[in-house]
């Protein structure tokens, strides 16, 4: 497909999307808190990991008033597992902002939707189509996919001009159903036209036009830089336990799983009595040591590589805070990188 053949897009994606689209919960209402948490929430997250969390935290936080005075450690509590932290500390800013410049009710202007902590270009795109049916595209690495297939364009899907370019070209061709037509997009770069997948060429709305299936190119696009290597590093976690309460500390205040709860550790993947050393060292007289489980966590761009040391301490010790197992399940919100430690308890 040539870009000047762009226009049949919508013709050919909003009957398939009213007769394809998935039940989502967040795709009920128009309502604009809903939706940009919903957002937000998908934000490097599967579709399907975010539809609990979504309805949760939805029930604890129903608007954005209450979202603006939640106490941290209950949306910390409410976002464990879901990764990314900084996305729900910036909800929170965003929710106050509203409150203070925008009498508590979320803007209906582009300008004003992209200045809120936490909400860049695709966000508030998403958010104004679908709220307010504007043409404002919401244009990630799906729809990035899915121009690039259907125009065989080898610009690398990296370079800002080439995002800018389907912005503005999508902007040209935006129907009235403006929301339906972004969520179309979403669609089917999801579906049938989603990454890690061979395209499903033969039940693609826009097969009869769309260059990568029409010339057998579909798999060559869209063209990528070359990944760089991530980045590892190796960590010993201690999980100690005495008289059923277990330690744990705080993470600083900004960076990786800023302000997040997190079991002690130190560098390096320690043999049992180098461990022991350490431990030693903060302060601690060991009782017994249970067992010893290596793990991994994979970030965006880096690996840590963890040991973890199951350990029963003969008193409450070291610079810690020490929770019972039901405090830790209520309260302290966990890092998936440290609570997979935790689930083997």
């Amino acid at each position: 497909m040539a870009w000047s053949e762009f226009s049949k897009l919508p013709g050919a994606l909003l009957p398939w999307y009213d007769a394809n689209r998935r039940d989502l919960p967040w795709r009920k209402t128009k309502e604009p808190y809903p939706v940009w948490l919903s957002e937000i929430m998908l934000q490097q997250t599967r579709v399907e990991a975010v539809k609990g969390y979504f309805c949760r935290f939805l029930a604890e936080i129903p608007d954005i008033p209450t979202l603006a005075v939640c106490d941290d450690e209950i949306l910390h509590k409410l976002w464990e597992g879901l990764g990314y932290y900084s996305r729900v500390r910036n909800l929170k800013k965003a929710a106050q902002v509203i409150m203070a410049r925008h009498g508590g009710v979320f803007p209906r202007e582009y300008s004003a939707v992209r200045a809120l902590p936490g909400i860049g270009d695709y966000t508030a795109g998403a958010i104004c189509s679908i709220c307010y049916d504007f043409p404002t595209p919401a244009v990630d690495g799906n729809v990035l996919r899915v121009i690039s297939r259907l125009t065989e364009d080898a610009t690398p899907i990296d370079q800002p001009a080439f995002k800018n370019r389907v912005r503005e070209k999508l902007v040209e061709i935006y129907p009235s159903r403006a929301g339906d037509f972004t969520q179309a997009l979403m669609e089917l770069g999801a579906s049938l036209c989603g990454p890690n997948r061979k395209p499903d060429c033969e039940s693609c709305p826009c097969r009869d036009f769309c260059g990568g299936c029409l010339h057998g190119t579909a798999e060559s696009f869209p063209v990528r830089p070359e990944k760089k290597q991530r980045k590892t590093e190796d960590m010993t976690v201690f999980i100690l336990s005495c008289d059923g309460s277990y330690a744990l500390r705080k993470r600083q205040e900004t960076g990786l799983l800023a302000d997040l709860w997190e079991f002690p550790h130190v560098p390096g993947k320690l043999e049992t009595g180098d461990a022991l050393v350490a431990l030693e060292a903060m302060g601690l007289k060991i009782k017994q040591i249970h067992r010893q489980v290596d793990k991994k966590h994979i970030f965006t761009h880096i690996q840590w590589n963890m040991r973890g040391y199951y350990l029963e301490v003969s008193e409450l010790g070291g610079d810690f805070v020490w929770f019972t197992a039901e405090e830790i399940r209520e309260n302290a919100a966990l890092p998936t990188a440290f609570r997979q430690f935790w689930e083997e308890i």
